[in-house]
């Protein structure tokens, strides 16, 4: 297990280059199977999760090739599914949450897909219903083995389009219902689907090899079934969790950072969000400038003069990755803030971590969290402290710059899922981090 050693109460200066974006990356991977004809993607982040995704296409008989950094070719011509049935994709899939995308595109060119209870963050429960009622929806058979916890779908008679209300906008399920319907007999139409920026690119890859998706961007998919999808080039956006990480911990740190290359049209929510909590976000070009918040940064009220609440939602509402991250930066904010987090229920429980250094937060119940903002009047407590989940750990990370004395964070590879050579980034503008 490592830990990272990291000395705070350093202000940072210069610029980073956000990584390519993590769940657009396992999306697009897993769409590589639905063609034997090779296809080229720029942009692919260097982290855990998505390293054990290529080495699970490796092991499934994808021909994988890196050309360069971040670059990558792929051509799933001859498969082998019998690894479907081992013991070591058992192991693979089952490590990995993103793993359950490959079974639509399995199930749409071969009509069988199966994959091991996926694992993931310990953020509460994740259903996966989504992904296999869209899937009996397409005319698939579903089954479950409780005593192997493994899920699998079959359709020896083909796929057919079919007409579908989704009971949530799940992302992965979204994505997983397309890939499958991409190559089904006539039209399938998604209602409710997720409409974030990952699935959007996923779709217009999806369309640049041959497929038939309208609607994309918005909650109503249109999908004609096309006989076979051809190979394409394809380029990741770059990560808007870790864009939004940046502002975060600029802010917190009071640091001037320039944050390159971010595809503002594709940030949503994130800019104004953060200015919610007095930071000073500008444009320049592609780039985002935060400014040394040497006077700290004091928390909006609404317009009736109420505390502040920010809250997550499916897209284009503000993402729930990046709840952990603004309840952070509101330990040194000027005034108070409530948190809201609605769409996962356990991912609010790392602020007992933030409450041993010092920040005033009140734990209202599993979704919700008051934080009274410090106003930079005293600073947070060095500790040591241990990374429950990727986006927790990025925070507490945050959190320990900013603090007084050396910290240290362990279980860091939850960390390493989500960021790129996070420490050798960090360090390039000023911070004191060191990997033991």
């Amino acid at each position: 297990m490592g830990t990272f050693q990291i000395e705070g109460g350093h202000r940072l200066k210069g610029d980073i280059q956000p990584q390519g974006a993590k769940n657009e990356a396992l999306q697009i991977l897993c769409a590589v199977l639905l063609t034997s004809e090779e296809v080229t993607i720029h942009n692919i982040p260097d982290i855990l999760d998505v390293n054990k995704l290529i080495q699970l296409l490796r092991n499934l008989g994808v021909k994988v090739n890196k050309i360069s950094k971040g670059s990558y070719t792929f051509k799933s011509d001859e498969l082998n599914l019998d690894y479907l049935r081992s013991e070591q994709f058992k192991i693979d899939g089952s490590g990995l949450r993103g793993s359950i995308m490959i079974v639509g595109p399995l199930l749409a060119r071969f009509g069988k897909g199966f994959i091991p209870k996926p694992g993931g963050d310990k953020i509460g429960r994740r259903r996966l219903d989504t992904h296999f009622e869209g899937f009996i929806k397409l005319g698939a058979e579903f089954r479950y083995n409780k005593e192997e916890r493994f899920y699998g779908v079959e359709a020896p008679n083909g796929l057919k389009g079919s007409f579908m209300l989704l009971e949530e906008a799940s992302v992965t399920g979204t994505a997983n219902i397309v890939m499958a319907a991409v190559l089904a007999k006539g039209k399938t139409t998604i209602y409710n689907a997720a409409c974030e920026p990952y699935l959007q690119q996923l779709c217009k890859m999806l369309n640049s090899m041959g497929a038939n998706i309208k609607g994309v961007g918005s909650n109503l998919l249109e999908i004609e079934g096309v006989m076979r999808l051809k190979g394409c080039e394809h380029t990741i956006l770059p990560d808007m969790i870790e864009i939004g990480s940046w502002i975060g911990m600029a802010a917190m740190t009071q640091s001037e950072i320039t944050i390159k290359n971010v595809r503002w049209d594709m940030l949503g929510l994130i800019p104004t969000t953060f200015r919610k909590l007095g930071i000073t976000i500008e444009q320049k070009g592609d780039d985002i400038y935060i400014p040394a918040h040497t006077n700290g940064y004091e928390v909006q009220s609404f317009i009736d003069g109420s505390i502040m609440n920010i809250s997550d939602a499916p897209w284009p509402g503000f993402t729930p990755d990046l709840l952990s991250i603004l309840l952070v930066v509101a330990t040194q904010a000027r005034g108070s803030v409530l948190i809201h987090q609605k769409m996962f229920e356990s991912r609010l429980f790392f602020v007992d971590k933030l409450i041993d250094m010092g920040a005033k937060i009140i734990l209202c119940d599993p979704h919700r969290a008051t934080v009274i903002g410090h106003d930079f009047k005293s600073q947070l407590k060095a500790t040591t402290m241990s990374s429950p989940d990727i986006r927790a750990g990025i925070s507490l990370l945050i959190a320990a710059l900013s603090a007084k004395g050396v910290s240290h964070i362990h279980n860091i590879e939850q960390i390493d899922r989500g960021y790129e050579n996070i420490d050798e980034r960090l360090k390039t503008i000023g911070a004191k981090i060191t990997r033991t």
